[in-house]
């Protein structure tokens, strides 16, 4: 009986023991449990959120770039997306051959679309094209029944409506490489691109817009479930430009297939109205992915496509130059503006002899006729009498031998050469009959075509330091900058070059002679419309050199000779001659003659410049020429 009772005391015993001990684990776990779903609660919520919500950015759509009249030059245009998800195709490989029936598939797409299925899981979209037609769309869906796992998506891509007319000047976008990758999450995206060069560059930041935002819900794989929520991206701002694009693509279409380059601006503001570069090329095969014959082609090209030739071109000026020469000559008040050379068709300086562009010479000349007839010998005299130096001190002046800080990249400066910097550059000292050279716009002097057009509206404007610029400020930006209680600035509130009116009067009679008097070099190409004339120099730079035995048999003419050794042809100017409103510079590489190939493109272009400007009637005047009401003055 008592053996009982010690038996039921120690299973008494080991009964509270258990019960103790599984009252502690209880107690345990449900003090785990309320610290975890009461005091945890909202961090495992969050987590359990973000296992369940994806959130994805939404590429922006980039902004629109606009010429000064609200013609889109830049765009957004919808991009259709063929796609394939692997999960839905049972045979990849069947179903590419059925697509390559429909668009056109090349083998290395196809090669593509296999190691991107490979890498990627079954339900992520694998593109197989982009950009497709609509033709090519067309046939996709109606063959959708038999092509399982393919789909049509809609995007946006850039697109250039101007093709290689505007080439150069906006640039282009391409997808973002490893060096271009700052941490920006957008950036990432496969489809999102950016500015490469042109305008689309400089201002990328501005054209890119803010990101959106799409919230999915997703399973434990990572497949979409359904989207929460959506929030669209911010456009990015629009870009307006100075530049008109019919004037743009008249002066593109009148270089043809020659390699050249023209710019138009305004010689009061320094707005530029057409910076045109040849030949060009297509900067939407950059956007959708350049092929690599095309790229071959581009770099194979001796024309240089892919050089903004405005802007990075440096050429010997030629005789554009002695505008700057004259300018040096009469502000250093050694060369008076009724000084005098009498030109016999050479000049000897030691034993060496230089001669003018006419054998026989010009005879008698003061300045202006020698800007009318481009006499070399007076240059020649009156560089030897000044200087290089002074030369050089007064084309950079001009706006010659320095970079402009135009708004695009890749602006080259050009060579203004003195004393000094041929001791820095080439430590040799300089000679006397390298400032001769130099007076004709040869030899050392480098200058782009943007310069030559700065310096003749820095001459037509009266001697006001004008900025070259692409990008136009709205009336009401202007404002935005303007302190409280400050007035605005005019608009040719620029720097004054403090050369005497007189000097400059020299030139311009000069210059409108050259297009105006029948003698003048540029006679034939002038503007013969009352009101309209144009006044302007002609250039006509070597590059190469005229030996004395081909002198005296006779200089081989530049269509006898291979294109790369034949002249540049080059002309300034500016119109209307009494009332200077834009400025033009033209060259074409290897042309030949400035008179006849140089000017006649610059009369065009201008004389539609002319036409466009509401200030000078010339609407009106297209208005009369299509309703039959006004006559025809050509040649």
């Amino acid at each position: 009986m008592i053996r009982d009772q010690d038996r039921f005391r120690q299973f008494s015993r080991r009964a509270l023991l258990l019960a103790g001990g599984k009252l502690a684990l209880f107690s345990t776990l449900a003090a785990r449990m309320y610290y975890l779903q009461v005091i945890e609660s909202e961090r495992y919520r969050t987590l359990a959120e973000d296992n369940r919500i994806n959130l994805r950015l939404l590429a922006p759509p980039r902004g629109r770039i606009l010429d000064r009249n609200s013609l889109e030059i830049a765009a957004n245009q919808r991009n259709y997306r063929l796609i394939i998800i692997t999960e839905r195709a049972p045979n990849i490989e069947t179903t590419l051959d059925r697509l390559s029936q429909l668009i056109e598939l090349g083998e290395h797409d196809r090669r593509r679309v296999l190691r991107d299925v490979r890498r990627q899981r079954g339900f992520v979209p694998v593109t197989v094209r982009e950009n497709l037609e609509w033709e090519e769309v067309a046939r996709v869906e109606i063959n959708t029944p038999d092509l399982p796992g393919v789909h049509i998506e809609v995007g946006q891509t850039r697109f250039y409506p101007y093709g290689h007319a505007a080439a150069h000047l906006i640039g282009y976008v391409g997808v973002v490489s490893a060096k271009e990758q700052t941490g920006d999450p957008l950036l990432d995206l496969p489809s999102f691109r950016i500015g490469k060069n042109g305008v689309e560059k400089i201002h990328d930041l501005r054209l890119r817009g803010r990101a959106g935002r799409s919230e999915v819900e997703v399973n434990a794989l990572g497949r979409v479930i359904r989207e929460l929520s959506r929030r669209e991206g911010q456009p990015g701002d629009e870009v307006r430009l100075s530049i008109d694009m019919d004037v743009q693509a008249m002066a593109h279409k009148r270089l043809g297939e020659e390699s050249g380059a023209v710019v138009v601006m305004d010689v009061h503001t320094g707005e530029v109205l057409a910076l045109a570069s040849t030949p060009g090329f297509d900067p939407n095969a950059f956007n959708k992915g350049i092929s690599r014959d095309y790229w071959q082609e581009l770099m194979k090209n001796e024309r240089a496509p892919l050089t903004n030739k405005a802007i990075a071109g440096q050429y010997a000026p030629g005789s554009t130059f002695k505008l700057a020469v004259s300018l040096a000559a009469l502000e250093s008040g050694l060369v008076s503006p009724d000084h005098t050379t009498f030109c016999i068709g050479h000049l000897q300086l030691g034993n060496v002899r230089f001669h003018c562009w006419k054998k026989g010479g010009h005879g008698r000349l003061n300045m202006e006729g020698a800007i009318q007839h481009s006499c070399d010998i007076f240059f020649y005299d009156i560089a030897r009498r000044i200087g290089v130096d002074r030369i050089a001190e007064m084309a950079k002046r001009l706006g010659l031998g320095q970079v402009l800080g135009l708004d695009l990249p890749g602006e080259k400066p050009g060579v203004i050469p003195n004393r000094d910097w041929k001791r820095a550059v080439l430590n040799q000292p300089w000679h006397p009959g390298e400032t001769l050279i130099a007076g004709i716009g040869q030899g050392f002097v480098l200058s782009t075509p943007l310069q030559l057009a700065t310096m003749a509206a820095r001459i037509a404007n009266g001697g006001y330091a004008i900025t070259p610029r692409l990008t136009r400020v709205e009336p009401q930006e202007d404002q935005a900058v303007i302190a409280e209680g400050e007035e605005a600035a005019p608009a040719n509130a620029f720097a004054e070059l403090k050369i005497a009116p007189e000097h400059l009067d020299v030139l311009r009679r000069g210059m409108f002679a050259v297009s105006n008097d029948p003698r003048g070099t540029a006679f034939r190409a002038r503007i013969r419309e009352k009101g309209w004339e144009i006044a302007g120099k002609t250039g006509t730079s070597q590059v190469r050199r005229i030996t004395l035995a081909e002198r005296e048999t006779g200089v081989r003419k530049n269509e006898d000779l291979p294109w790369k050794e034949r002249d540049h042809a080059l002309f300034v100017a500016y119109a209307p001659a009494h009332a200077p409103k834009y400025a033009i510079a033209v060259i074409v590489e290897h042309g030949g003659g400035g008179s006849a190939v140089a000017a006649p493109i610059a009369r065009d272009v201008m004389l539609e410049t002319l036409k466009r400007d509401p200030a000078s009637g010339g609407r009106r005047l297209v208005r009369e020429a299509r309703a039959g009401t006004t006559e025809s003055r050509g040649d």
